[in-house]
């Protein structure tokens, strides 16, 4: 039950998104046990975005899961995000933020997992 929500500064083609939203599938599966089967991503650009004080190109990156998850794998599923963003979107590392939450409660379809 991940969702993961982008938001960038930078203007995003439709064919952009279908590779964000690939990687995203992919850089998921760092976590154990997630997939992309329950994923659900959010892509946002073109959003008014400061980082540093500059407008160049950044993101901020939401990733809610169920559950715990280990410090490691979500240094592993930040590279991931990080890397995918940089090659997809042209946004340097160094201008990402990826913020993790984590929670016991998740709601689907009328009910709680």
């Amino acid at each position: 039950m991940p969702f993961i929500n982008i938001k960038t500064n930078t203007q995003i083609s439709d064919e952009k998104k279908m590779q964000v939203k690939d990687a995203m599938g992919k850089a998921i599966t760092a976590i154990p046990g997630k997939t992309d089967a329950w994923l659900m991503v959010g892509i946002e650009p073109c959003q008014t975005l400061y980082f540093k004080g500059t407008e160049e190109p950044c993101a901020m990156v939401d990733v809610d899961i169920l559950g715990t998850a280990q410090s490691s794998d979500l240094s592993n599923m930040t590279a991931e995000v990080c890397n995918a963003l940089e090659s997809i979107l042209e946004i340097s590392p160094s201008r990402i933020y990826v913020k993790y939450s984590s929670t016991k409660d998740w709601g689907w379809n009328g009910g709680n997992f």
